[in-house]
């Protein structure tokens, strides 16, 4: 019994790689598609033709094409969050550096923006989707580790759970989302500034 365990580990391993190879696959023609032809023109059938790949595997990995649009945003947060630590470093921790993450990704979905929306949607849809399209996208963790930072430097308050701050700068974030992509005039980064106000300043007036 203990023979098979040594050789099915990297079985497991070699299974998992080429798992993510596929999912990469399928996400990255779906990309090439929605940006050559546009989201909506494109079909759950087309990018099966276009991966060569039968409808079947597409819709057993991706039920809709909006989690084809999940997988390529989550997969660049990751890859990003690594190369962006040194432009944050030039920023102070806590208010300052937070609004600079802001900045950046505002960016970052400015040039994403015709995609956005659906993507928006699929996030808050049905709470009864397969598992892998409810998955998170990883900004709450990417919030606690700035709101910790702060938290450390001093500039974030830490009589409350680090997890409620993080929630609530969700909540905020989403909803000037929301706001953005019901309104193309608004300028995603100016709102994350008037968004950040409210939640570090709070509504009350100056004294």
């Amino acid at each position: 019994m203990t023979d098979d365990k040594p050789s099915a580990l990297p079985e497991a391993g070699r299974r998992e790689r080429k798992r993510v190879q596929q999912l990469d696959h399928l996400a990255d023609t779906a990309w090439a598609l929605f940006e050559a032809e546009g989201f909506e023109a494109v079909t759950m059938e087309r990018i099966a033709e276009r991966a060569d790949v039968s409808k079947v595997t597409l819709y057993r990995y991706f039920p809709v094409k909006e989690a084809l649009l999940r997988h390529v945003f989550h997969r660049e947060l990751r890859a990003a969050w690594p190369t962006l630590q040194p432009e944050l470093a030039r920023a102070a921790p806590g208010r300052a550096r937070l609004a600079r993450f802001l900045e950046l990704q505002a960016a970052w979905c400015e040039s994403r923006r015709s995609f956005l929306a659906p993507y928006v949607r699929f996030r808050l849809g049905d709470p009864h989707l397969p598992e892998e399209a409810r998955e998170r996208s990883g900004m709450d963790r990417l919030f606690g580790e700035l709101i910790a930072q702060g938290q450390a430097a001093g500039d974030f308050r830490t009589d409350l759970p680090l997890d409620m701050l993080v929630m609530h700068l969700q909540f905020a974030h989403l909803a000037t989302m929301l706001r953005c992509l019901a309104d193309p005039r608004l300028s995603l980064a100016g709102e994350f500034v008037t968004m950040l106000d409210l939640v570090c300043g709070g509504l009350e007036q100056g004294r």
